[in-house]
């Protein structure tokens, strides 16, 4: 069984400070081929994959402080919001949605 790390509370020195998230960040990848290129859909296929990883980066370099981090949760929160607006617009459409 893994051991939990506490979250660190003293802020990072700013050469280790993660740089700010991209505005590519906050833009899905095409969902319709995120599920075409997996073999079997799948609750686990993300076109925010890219801005899933780059918060789980963020809180490593930040030794899990979540304050330090918060610009990439919000760029992921964006991502996942554009990519579900998107899936209802084309669900309401009559669109193929995947």
């Amino acid at each position: 069984m893994a051991s939990q790390v506490p979250p660190s509370k003293i802020p990072v020195s700013a050469s280790d400070k993660p740089l700010p998230p991209s505005a590519s960040l906050t833009e899905p990848a095409d969902y319709k081929n995120t599920f075409r290129g997996r073999m079997t859909a799948s609750k686990y296929a993300d076109p925010c994959e890219a801005a899933s990883r780059a918060s789980l980066e963020c809180l490593e370099r930040a030794h899990y402080n979540r304050d330090e981090c918060l610009d990439f949760f919000a760029a992921y929160r964006e991502c996942k919001g554009k990519w579900i607006a998107k899936r209802k617009d084309d669900s309401r459409k009559g669109r193929d949605t995947v």
